[in-house]
């Protein structure tokens, strides 16, 4: 029994598996970590411009 659980102490058949899935899930984090602040600041600029858009006088009237 104790030949057995050393055995598989020793084993490394799913540990590139899991090394996987941790740099995998590390990446991810990383991602969203980077885009939240980046998504808010892209909408409060693009609100920005669309105000700014709106308040533009266009046409033939605009030149007067």
């Amino acid at each position: 029994m104790i030949t057995k659980f050393l055995r598989f102490l020793k084993s490394e058949s799913g540990a590139v598996t899991v090394d996987w899935v941790v740099l995998t899930a590390a990446i991810v984090g990383l991602g969203m970590a980077v885009l939240v602040p980046i998504g808010f600041t892209t909408d409060e600029g693009a609100q920005g411009v669309a105000v700014t858009i709106r308040n533009l006088n266009v046409g033939y009237e605009a030149t007067k």
